[in-house]
């Protein structure tokens, strides 16, 4: 991948289009996808989109019994139970995920944690880096050759947060001078570079990767924000009403995502960040957050290869051969 492939293609969907848009029409019978924390928020109704196509579909959940509730309309679904911020967890929900499974077309890397305090876990790893950026590494590497069996799509969900730093190669896990904001956006720069190499190192083999910023939605991830905090950056009201400007639904959140999965248009590329079902231009360094685009750090193909070395001496994680 290259910054002259990170535009527009001139996409039929937009910022408003929701998921019924993307699979309208879509038959998905026959294909395996695996969906983190499909469901609540944008997890939910990326699963909901899929089965309703026809595909099944896997969902880890670290909370198990919460998530089959959820689901239990929902057929073609199965609940296995993971814990992307725990290692162990992961491999074993990847070991049961590999033994019902003979191939994998589509991996959802949905599920995230934001702005959470400062916590530190496993061998003192920040905890928004090792649950939105180790566990779903990890979960990859694992089920690579379900993968590449599939030719598989993976979709990994970054944020406009981005923007907010580069990793910090210094202090990735916040020894000194924790900011919550800061984890967060290091995690989604992580998540962005995951794509980029994944895809390098996966094309081969028919594999895939692409990053994306599913736009403005108040869910779940907000759950450990104060409410106060909302209404202060001006998302919500008292109430907890949507007020912000440039909101999407969780239906309009999770379109991207799915047309990342299934647009013909994707065919045959790779390793690029997406936005408002679209590929994004590159964001120079001092652009706004909410103008969008991809800072060139989060596409760099050098910066993606040593955080890949970082992650896999880190996890102990399976390595993929190029």
């Amino acid at each position: 991948m290259t910054t002259n492939e990170q535009q527009p293609l001139g996409s039929p969907f937009s910022a408003t289009s929701p998921v019924q848009d993307i699979t309208a029409g879509l038959d998905l019978s026959g294909t395996s996808a695996v969906v983190t924390g499909g469901y609540s928020g944008l997890g939910l109704e990326t699963t909901r989109a899929l089965a309703a196509a026809g595909a099944q579909v896997l969902v880890p959940a670290r909370r198990p019994d919460i998530a089959r509730a959820a689901l239990a309309d929902v057929e073609g679904c199965e609940v296995i139970p993971m814990d992307l911020a725990d290692l162990d967890s992961v491999r074993a929900g990847a070991a049961r995920i590999s033994s019902s499974l003979t191939r994998i077309d589509l991996l959802m890397a949905v599920a995230g944690v934001m702005a959470t305090p400062e916590r530190h876990v496993g061998p003192g790893w920040e905890s928004q880096l090792a649950a939105n950026h180790f566990g779903h590494f990890t979960l990859a590497c694992e089920l690579y050759p379900l993968l590449a069996a599939g030719r598989a799509r993976v979709v990994v969900n970054s944020s406009a947060g981005h923007t907010l730093t580069d990793i910090r190669w210094h202090d990735p896990h916040f020894r000194t001078g924790y900011d919550k904001w800061l984890a967060y956006g290091q995690a989604k720069t992580a998540n962005a570079l995951f794509a980029v190499h994944l895809d390098a190192l996966g094309r081969g083999d028919g594999v895939r990767a692409f990053a994306l910023h599913p736009g403005k939605i108040i869910t779940g991830l907000q759950r450990e924000m104060a409410l106060q905090e909302q209404i202060d950056r001006g998302w919500v009201d008292e109430h907890g009403n949507v007020i912000g400007t440039g909101f999407k639904t969780p239906a309009q959140g999770a379109a991207t995502g799915l047309w990342a999965a299934t647009s013909p248009l994707l065919d045959g590329r790779g390793g690029l960040y997406l936005e408002d079902c679209d590929i994004a231009g590159v964001s120079a360094p001092d652009a706004p957050m909410d103008d969008g685009g991809v800072r060139a750090y989060a596409i760099d193909p050098d910066a993606a290869a040593r955080l890949w070395d970082l992650s896999l001496a880190a996890t102990g994680a399976t390595p993929i051969a190029r």
